[in-house]
């Protein structure tokens, strides 16, 4: 009888130690883009995005690594021309078309606070993106403006791309608990988008600022250690240079010119994208304000101009 309740004993504590030894190795939550998030009459270009995601922490063996994770996601994305009212069906400055995509990827977040993150995506560009439906019904259930034009919207082209991003602190001998500054650069290569950019990001903390591989910045908030009464709160900014190869969305597919409504694009951009992240234990969340520069040539009405949508993350830690 007493071995059996030591035993029982024992079983106790192991099964309190799994549930309750162990950090918060997963993040589930979404990413909603909207240009109606910086003002309602913004509403032009990339018109709309939605993602999905999951990420977890893998298994990591390398002393120089202190955390990997993989993750999957899935997204549409929408694009409009400045007009989609029924007077302006035969003026477009940018094609209709949308972008429907799943994701997988891995992270790698080093001990001296640099980041390599790549992934890979298939996908649709075009009437199997499913634009016009979503578009559509979502401006019918909110009672917002009826859309004209879909019926000019961009060919069907098949997506397989390739990301690639990496970061690195700059000047880490010189620690400030409350500003640092990363070099950031990425590329993107594939059948919808190809190009590279470069730039700076700094944050600068309400708080302490967490090191970059267990910050929310690049998405590291997941970890194999209990944290407690965790807290983040900043505001960063990411200007860019983008060189822009190729994009799909604009040109229409590569392997076909039969799409009604196409442009040339403009390759040289200026972009920047700033906002406020949050972290309060298991929950993130954050609002940034992104504009690009002007992504098309367009010789005839001569509209195109740079834009500005609003971007909302939220995410939540399990175990």
């Amino acid at each position: 009888m007493r071995k059996s309740k030591k035993a029982l004993f024992a079983f106790l504590i192991l099964t309190a130690t799994l549930t309750f030894g162990q950090g918060n190795t997963s993040e589930i939550g979404f990413i909603s883009d909207n240009d109606l998030y910086t003002s309602s009459k913004n509403d032009m270009y990339y018109t709309n995005g939605l993602e999905l995601f999951y990420r977890f922490l893998s298994k990591n063996d390398n002393e120089k690594i202190n955390k990997k994770v993989t993750e999957f996601r899935a997204g549409q994305y929408i694009y409009n021309p400045r007009f989609i009212n029924e007077a302006a069906v035969d003026i477009n400055d940018r094609p209709f078309t949308a972008y429907l995509f799943a994701e997988a990827g891995r992270s790698f977040f080093y001990q001296r606070e640099s980041v390599l993150k790549t992934n890979f995506q298939l996908g649709f560009m075009g009437p199997n993106a499913l634009g016009e439906e979503t578009q559509v019904g979502f401006h019918k259930i909110i009672g917002y403006k009826k859309v004209y034009g879909w019926e000019n919207q961009l060919h069907n082209a098949f997506a397989v791309q390739a990301h690639i991003m990496y970061s690195k602190k700059m000047f880490p001998s010189k620690h400030n608990d409350f500003v640092d500054l990363h070099f950031h650069s990425e590329a993107n290569l594939g059948t919808i988008f190809t190009g590279l950019s470069t730039g700076f990001m700094a944050r600068f903390g309400f708080k302490k600022l967490l090191p970059i591989y267990d910050s929310n910045m690049y998405h590291a908030s997941v970890n194999s250690q209990i944290q407690t009464d965790i807290r983040e709160f900043y505001f960063y900014a990411m200007p860019s240079v983008n060189y822009q190869f190729y994009d799909a969305t604009i040109e229409g597919s590569m392997f076909n010119d039969t799409s009604p409504i196409t442009f040339d694009l403009e390759p040289l951009r200026f972009n920047i994208e700033a906002g406020l992240k949050y972290r309060y234990n298991n929950f993130n969340i954050s609002y940034s304000f992104l504009y690009r520069g002007r992504e098309l040539n367009d010789p005839g009405i001569n509209t195109n101009a740079g834009y500005f949508y609003g971007s909302i993350r939220m995410g939540f830690l399990l175990r």
